[in-house]
């Protein structure tokens, strides 16, 4: 029963931003990028009974892949601007996203080698 509460909860916030994106394209995205469903998350898991530890740890996951995620959607932007199809946008997004997590990993662990 609490796992349809949430999918409720979550299916309806998703459908009001397609919406509001629908009338007001802008409007949509910005209310899109509001992280809701890292919100969501938290609030599902603190719900759920988890310690603050983890709760902290998601969050710290989170802004771990919020720049190669602003990567990807600059990428499918890009892409959408040069009238590539939606899917082909969308692929080359997230290939630029897991390229972008490879490099950003890569670059930490580099660092950390050399301090």
């Amino acid at each position: 029963m609490y796992v349809i509460v949430k999918i409720m909860i979550s299916a309806i916030l998703i459908g009001i931003v397609t919406e509001v994106s629908r009338r007001f394209p802008t409007y949509g995205g910005i209310i899109a990028a509001l992280p809701l469903v890292s919100l969501l998350s938290i609030i599902w898991l603190y719900v759920q009974g988890e310690q603050t530890t983890v709760l902290s740890k998601f969050a710290l996951g989170v802004l771990w892949g919020f720049p190669a995620t602003a990567v990807m959607l600059l990428i499918v932007y890009i892409s959408l601007q040069n009238s590539l199809h939606l899917f082909v946008s969308i692929g080359l997004g997230i290939c630029g996203w897991l390229l972008f997590l490879f490099v950003q990993d890569f670059t930490i662990d580099f660092v950390k080698g050399l301090l």
